[in-house]
């Protein structure tokens, strides 16, 4: 029987929509047609111009006066600003990332993550060494994919069903079997941290560790991103212990802001 006390969220669907052009935006690399907004989101021509309007008066679209494409406005800006500058997790783990980037050449990767669909990249540090993994503060990935999927994972408290519903819809390089990721993910509870040595992209090697919160589930990972010529087995290992000091210096300064 439902809490009579618990709020009622009811669907809008002007906002919900506005929020899905939104996202559609934010993953395109270029500048999208009405009629291409409209088909990927499965809108009425119509509807999908009102909202795009709407959000262009408000500055969070930008519409080219010659092709007619909309792309996401400078309006955006403030916003996703204020977000990272209130923000806890990223003020507090930036210096850190600064560190470990500096030291082992990497680049070093703050991300949250809300749910099992996605996890967000909040906070990053490049070194000089080249990657093949192109990421942004913003970027969205699988929840579950790579060293930062398996710590999810291990320490999301979420019904196995879940997971391995999901796990199945990934794109990986080198795939595992859904068998030999569970006993990964096995490892990485024990273990603290996981590793992916080309499972993801071929070549990378992504380390990572879990930050925990007052509940023991995760809210957020740390990870560090390198070519895999560069990041050997003890190399990596003593990347991973590092990390994982950071990791619970951060979960420590976040208790007490909860």
């Amino acid at each position: 029987m439902p809490n009579p006390k618990s709020p009622r969220v009811r669907a809008v669907p002007a906002v919900t929509r506005a929020i899905a052009i939104l996202r559609l935006l934010s993953r395109s690399r270029e500048p999208q047609s009405l009629k291409s907004i409209a088909e990927s989101l499965d809108l009425v021509p119509s509807t999908a111009l009102h909202i795009a309007r709407a959000l262009v008066a408000e500055d969070l679209l930008r519409a080219d006066p010659l092709t007619k494409r909309y792309s996401l406005g400078t309006g955006m800006l403030p916003l996703a600003r204020a977000v990272l500058e209130n923000a806890d997790f990223p003020s507090l783990v930036r210096p850190k990332l600064d560190d470990l980037a500096s030291r082992y050449g990497v680049m070093a990767i703050g991300v949250e993550v809300p749910d099992l669909d996605h996890m967000i990249v909040v906070t990053l540090s490049r070194s000089q060494a080249p990657v093949r993994l192109h990421v942004d503060v913003g970027s969205r990935f699988p929840a579950l994919i790579s060293a930062t999927g398996r710590c999810v994972a291990a320490f999301t408290g979420q019904p196995w069903k879940e997971i391995e519903r999901r796990f199945r819809l990934l794109r990986w390089h080198n795939a595992p079997t859904y068998d030999a990721w569970r006993k990964e993910v096995d490892q990485v509870r024990r273990q603290g941290f996981s590793i992916d040595r080309g499972n993801y992209i071929d070549g990378v090697t992504i380390v990572a560790v879990p930050v925990l919160n007052s509940q023991g589930t995760i809210s957020h990972t740390l990870a560090a991103v390198g070519l895999g010529s560069q990041l050997d087995r003890a190399k990596s290992l003593a990347l991973a212990r590092d990390m994982d000091i950071v990791a619970r210096e951060i979960t420590a300064q976040l208790a007490p802001l909860a």
